[in-house]
């Protein structure tokens, strides 16, 4: 029988504080220090790589701020009112652009230009630097106008001290083989790979047990081989 877990900390908020940047300084400097109504920015890099995270850090500190923030996905469906620009927005956000469809392309090329007609910031991402962006031609040339970033993801001495911080955050002895696993099975997103450390938490919560190498086998069995719950999606951050 299982045991229910008695409730853990929260999971650590998206922001700027917990974006761990290794060769992505310049792009983490630039987005904290970016002043209102600012040239656009564009960040690109493989998943992994801190995009999302980066964009959402960006989002909270504007709502902190007390500002109006506009933020879009390639799987929001379009044609829809929620693509339409808003009055108020201090800035808009687009993520994955290089899924955006024909008709979600046309909605961010709107976005785009009306967000520089009212001064308002824009900040987006995808997987592909603006030039190679499946993307029609006039929205690739607006999404070079500004400041682009290409980001890197961690290298592995980053990603071990990431996941151990996390642990240790955690309460969780994290042995050097349960990081050698972990790191050997999956790619080195990091994103995924604290996905994975905050459900082996749990996990081993529900049983009582230590994290431990066999412990982390048992789950990946029952959860299916990448980590998440068999049937289900994996939400990864990229």
């Amino acid at each position: 029988m299982r045991q229910i877990p008695l409730a853990i900390g929260p999971e650590p908020e998206v922001g700027f504080d917990s974006f761990v940047p290794g060769a992505n300084a310049a792009a983490l400097t630039h987005l904290r220090t970016l002043a209102p109504a600012a040239a656009p920015v564009y960040l690109w890099g493989p998943a992994g790589s801190g995009k999302t995270h980066l964009l959402r850090s960006l989002a909270r500190q504007a709502r902190e701020g007390g500002q109006q923030v506009g933020w879009f996905d390639a799987a929001t469906p379009p044609p829809s009112p929620a693509w339409l620009p808003q009055a108020g927005w201090n800035l808009v956000v687009v993520d994955r652009c290089e899924a955006l469809d024909a008709h979600a392309q046309h909605a961010v090329f709107a976005l785009f230009e009306d967000a520089a007609a009212h001064g308002v910031q824009f900040a987006a991402a995808g997987t592909l630097p603006p030039v190679d962006l499946p993307l029609r031609d006039d929205l690739r040339t607006r999404l070079a106008w500004g400041h682009v970033f290409a980001l890197q993801p961690l290298g592995e001495a980053e990603t071990r001290a990431a996941l151990r911080r996390e642990a240790d955050r955690r309460g969780i002895f994290l042995s050097d083989d349960v990081m050698d696993h972990l790191l050997q099975r999956f790619p080195r997103d990091l994103a995924h790979l604290l996905g994975l450390l905050s459900r082996l938490d749990r996990y081993s919560l529900e049983r009582s047990r230590q994290v431990t190498v066999p412990l982390l086998r048992q789950m990946l069995e029952v959860d299916g081989a990448d980590g998440a719950p068999a049937g289900a999606d994996a939400a990864l951050t990229p």
